[in-house]
């Protein structure tokens, strides 16, 4: 019992650091910008310009607004922008589509604090877009085809902030910084048990059976047997926990900047139990499309995992 009490203990104190000091500083500052961008209808202007081409994969104009959230601020942020779809007629295969993007994509608040110890930002961005409009494009013509597609025809809103030009900057970078508080308050408790379970499992020796029995098939590919345990981490307890444990091990120097490129294609994706989670939460219709969903998103991830093995 004892052991247990100690990596509770531990367990709390890196939840706390991570979310404190390392996710933090970072989605204040990225929604702060997105917050003034949004209310000043810029972020309005990219999806309707955008709009034509999303359209060729099944994604609604409103789709561009969540590309943006899901790479510049976090894996939360496209739950507004789902919300509406659910409401304004967009049908049930412009949803899982947009839902199998949003589910390829890298999100921000792993990737830009990953940045700073060497992940490569203009490689995932360029995977991110190509594996996400792939699974959007695979959901839509394939998997979700059979679709019940009788609502009325999407209005082509995007969400603006209706407030926006009465506020002033400081006042709307204000308001994205709460919200951002918010956001990491709320990720504490499952960021703290995701890594109290992934630190039982090392306790008890189930990673390193793993590690024992996958090794043989990351050298194929050039993974390090360390890439259990993130990997592992990442579609169990979520990306969030992931990126705590991988800054750990590169920390000790059990993984390389390289492998951690390597690997980026398949662990920098919301495509876990608490992501799927919290994205189909925006409503029944985004919840009843999940699976067809799923199918394309698993097509995107590996479309975006080779590509990274072929980059790195």
């Amino acid at each position: 019992m004892e052991d247990v009490i100690k990596i509770m203990l531990s367990s709390g104190k890196a939840g706390l650091d991570l979310a404190l000091y390392v996710l933090l500083p970072v989605l204040v500052i990225m929604m702060a910008i997105m917050k003034v961008l949004e209310a000043r209808g810029v972020l309005a202007l990219v999806a309707r310009l955008l709009r034509p081409v999303l359209r060729l994969f099944g994604i609604p104009g409103a789709g561009a607004f969540a590309i943006v959230q899901m790479l510049l601020v976090s894996f939360a942020a496209p739950l507004a922008t789902l919300a509406i779809m659910e409401r304004d007629g967009t049908s049930r295969r412009q949803i899982a589509a947009t839902l199998a993007m949003i589910l390829t994509l890298s999100q921000a608040n792993v990737v830009f604090p990953m940045v700073a110890v060497g992940l490569d930002l203009g490689a995932i961005m360029l995977t991110s877009v190509v594996g996400g409009l792939a699974a959007a494009a695979l959901t839509f013509y394939v998997f979700a085809r059979s679709a019940d597609d009788t609502h009325p025809p999407e209005s082509g809103e995007v969400p603006t902030a209706a407030d926006g030009k009465r506020s002033t900057i400081l006042n709307l970078m204000i308001t994205g910084g709460q919200e951002a508080i918010q956001v990491i308050i709320g990720t504490i408790p499952i960021l703290i048990l995701a890594i109290f379970l992934v630190n039982i499992l090392k306790a008890t020796g189930a990673i390193a059976l793993l590690e024992t029995l996958i090794t043989p098939l990351f050298r194929l590919i050039g993974f390090p047997s360390a890439a259990v345990l993130p990997l592992a981490t990442k579609y169990l307890a979520g990306g969030t926990a992931m990126m705590g444990v991988t800054l750990n091990l590169l920390k000790e120097g059990a993984v390389t900047v390289q492998e951690l490129n390597r690997m980026a294609g398949f662990i920098t994706n919301p495509c876990d139990i608490v992501g799927v989670a919290v994205l189909v939460s925006a409503g029944n219709r985004c919840a009843s499309v999940i699976r067809p969903a799923l199918a394309g998103v698993v097509a995107g991830i590996l479309i975006r995992g080779v590509l990274h093995l072929m980059m790195f």
